[in-house]
């Protein structure tokens, strides 16, 4: 699996499975009817440091996102976005972003990185505590899921 910058061309191929995992209302905590033109300035802003995963075969099969999460004397405090296509489940594309992220914010002289809402019921929370995440908090009943009904989001925190 390669690990790269994205370019602007590699949109059309984040879209399908970014539309799929946003309307899904599992995960994020987006609009399921965000447009492609509102989640591509999402995903692909200028603001942020975006990379994808490709297979072998060169297919993108994986996205994540890095910005900072405040401004001003707290602008080195990272946030990050994941997105794994839900075909490629399983194959240890999201760890390999997450890593590659984590690796990519100490890099760029980031402190610590927080996730803001992190569905409590979301199975990549057991990814972020393997890799040294705290829960800071829970907002409770914060979310509707659509199979859970309302559960919490969780406010995570790891130093660098």
């Amino acid at each position: 699996m390669l690990i790269r910058e994205a370019t602007a061309d590699d949109w059309p191929h984040i879209w399908p499975f970014w539309h799929r995992i946003v309307a899904a209302a599992e995960t994020y905590t987006w609009d399921p009817a965000t447009t492609e033109d509102a989640a591509r300035a999402l995903w692909m802003s200028p603001a942020k440091s975006v990379y994808v995963a490709q297979d072998d075969d060169g297919a993108v099969i994986g996205s994540a996102y890095l910005t900072p999460n405040y401004g001003g004397p707290a602008a080195r405090i990272a946030n990050a976005g994941f997105m794994v296509d839900p075909d490629q489940a399983g194959r240890g594309i999201g760890r390999a972003l997450a890593e590659h992220i984590l690796t990519e914010a100490k890099a760029h002289g980031y402190r610590a990185m927080v996730f803001n809402a992190v569905v409590e019921t979301n199975p990549a929370v057991q990814l972020w505590t393997s890799l040294g995440f705290t829960v800071l908090g829970t907002v409770p009943d914060a979310y509707d899921h659509p199979r859970h009904g309302r559960v919490g989001l969780h406010i995570m925190h790891k130093t660098l």
